[in-house]
Parts: C-alpha cells; structure tokens; sequence
C-alpha cells in the first residue's frame, strides 16, 4: 500500500492496510482489552511498516472527549450550499462545539475521502458532509462505518443520516401558485442535471403541472448561474405562450429578468417569474421576486441534533429529517395579460 506524497501516513491509511476499521486501530492506540491478539499484531504491524505517528486527536475520536465537528464541503460561492454550512457553524458553536470545515475543490470519491481521513487524523467527534451532487455518493457509500455521520443534501435513495430541504415540495408550490393566477402552463430554468437539488425541483414542476393536467413544456438546463438564465431567456423572450417561468434559483432568475427586460418583455405583466433561495437581493431586484424560501437554520440545527445523538448513542445510523420551505411573494408574479 502506497500514501499519497507529501503528508504523512494517517489513521484510515493504518486501517485499510490493517484490515479493520478506523475505530479498531483507535482502540489498539489506546489499549483498549476489547480487541483479540490477532487484530492487535496486524494494527500494530501496520502502523511500523508506515511509520505512522499517532496523537491524542486520534485517541479523542475514541474516547469521546473531542469538541470539534468535522464538516467536508465544496468549496463553493454558490448561496445554498454556503448558508447550509454558515448555518451548521453557528448551531455547533451554540452548543459548545467547533467546527472543522474541510473545504474540496470537487466533490468526487477522491476528494471526499481524503478530505474525511484529515478529519479523523484531528479532533473530530463526528462529520458533516455536504454532498448536493451525485459524484458524491460513491465516496459516501465507502466512509467508514463506525462513524458519526450526517449527509446534507445528500442522495435521498441511498443516505443513511440526511437533512435536506423539501425541493419537490418547494418547486410544486412554486409552479401551483403561478397555475392559480390563470397561466396556462409553467416553464422551467432547471440547475445542473447532477446535483440532487435541481432534479428535486424538477420532479415538483412536473408534478405540479401534471395533477393540474397541464402541458408540461421543454426543460431548460441553467447552471445555478445567472448568465445561464440570461441565455434561456433569450429563447423564452421570443415565446409569447410562456407568460410564467419558475427559475430553479434566484441567480437564474436574474439574468431571465434582465434578458425579458431587454426584449420588451414586462415583468409581470407580460411574464411573470418566480425563483428558489431568497437570496438577500432577491427583495432589490426589479421587480422584486417571489421566490422560495428554504429554512437553512432549521437544516443546520437538524444536523446538529441527528449528530449528537449518534454521538452519544454510538449508533451511526440515523433518522432523516425534510424540511419544507415557504414561498415568499413579492412582486414578479400577476395573472396573465
């Protein structure tokens, strides 16, 4: 078994070349009696053959006494993903604990398996990951077992532990409540075809349009961007049917706003919008948007809670808790001309 160059062998190292589990080699470190003779030479043996230098971050993750929360997140502007973990930082610091954000470039198996291994080399009593994207779900499928752990915004078919915002339920009302002001029909401006998100928000406005029995008009593909909702408006511009447009969030909402405008398109008297995030300037915008809103306090507290308790309980197998958002209507919306 190689390390990869430039740092230091780590404990989840020990423990693939050992065999076990992370908590096993952690048991071994502290001499734990509940470990037989054999586990114990193979750990030990692992630990000579890479040189690995254990230290008391090590020992807390077993013994208990850490107060430090390991988070892996994108590294990302991107305003959901960033108020998720604002949010988690500030109810953890409430109730005593710090937190560890390890910040990855990508979300992919490498990425979020190194980032974890940081974590577990440090004082962690449990992890956070952030995981929108489907890229995400092999590393998660592969973290060791033993470990406190939540995914937010995670794979709904396949997380263990997940807190996420309700985004069908989110994207239905937003799509129901364009169809109560008399438009025929919705178009969307969905995000990327990856992130979990965007294709909750898509399986709304489909349902939406579905159950009231309305044609349900060709997808656009943005990319959580606002020039991608600048260039889907362009197209939508030139459609006189498509007076109502439901923007998976409020960035491509606002370059739909500015491509409308450009054409002579009146918001919302000729075309009404409705976006997802509410953004702080999503009240600044002209008009101002209707928009979802999504409770990323309650997310972080949720998290928080399911955490602690797999903390305190030893399990790692936890409840799941959907949070509804709630639609907050401004100014973009009227009935059609």
């Amino acid at each position: 078994m190689s390390v990869k160059r430039g740092r230091p062998p780590g404990m989840m190292d020990v423990a693939r070349l050992a065999g076990v589990s992370h908590q096993t080699v952690s048991r071994v470190l502290n001499e734990h009696p509940n470990v037989s003779e054999p586990t114990r030479l193979k750990v030990r043996a692992a630990i000579a053959e890479l040189g690995y230098r254990p230290d008391r971050a090590a020992r807390a993750l077993v013994t208990g006494t850490s107060k430090v929360l390991g988070v892996v997140a994108q590294n990302s502007s991107l305003y959901g993903p960033a108020s998720m973990l604002t949010a988690f930082e500030e109810a953890a610091q409430s109730t005593g604990f710090a937190v560890n954000v390890g910040s990855v470039r990508n979300l992919d198996e490498q990425s979020i398996a190194e980032a974890v291994e940081r974590h577990l080399d440090q004082r962690v009593a449990g992890l956070v990951v952030i995981a929108p994207v489907a890229s995400a779900a092999p590393a998660l499928a592969k973290l060791p077992g033993d470990v406190p752990l939540v995914t937010i915004d995670g794979d709904p078919e396949h997380a263990s532990s997940l807190v996420t915002v309700d985004q069908f339920a989110g994207a239905k009302a937003a799509t129901e409540h364009l169809l109560s002001l008399g438009h025929r029909t919705v178009w969307h401006i969905s995000g990327p075809a990856d992130w979990f998100d965007a294709a909750g928000r898509v399986r709304g406005w489909e349902a939406a349009l579905r159950e009231a029995g309305r044609e349900v008009p060709p997808l656009l593909t943005g990319d959580w961007s606002a020039a991608s909702g600048y260039r889907n408006g362009q197209l939508l511009a030139r459609l006189p049917e498509a007076t109502a447009v439901f923007a998976a969030n409020d960035h491509i909402a606002l370059g739909l706003l500015r491509a409308l405008n450009e054409h002579g398109r009146r918001v919302p008297a000729d075309v009404s919008v409705v976006g997802f995030d509410d953004v702080p300037e999503a009240a600044f915008y002209t008009p101002p948007l209707t928009t979802i809103r999504p409770d990323f306090d309650a997310v972080a507290t949720a998290s928080l809670e399911l955490l602690l308790a797999q903390i305190e309980s030893g399990a790692t197998e936890g409840a799941r808790r959907i949070i509804a958002p709630t639609l907050v209507q401004r100014d973009s919306v009227a009935p059609p001309a």
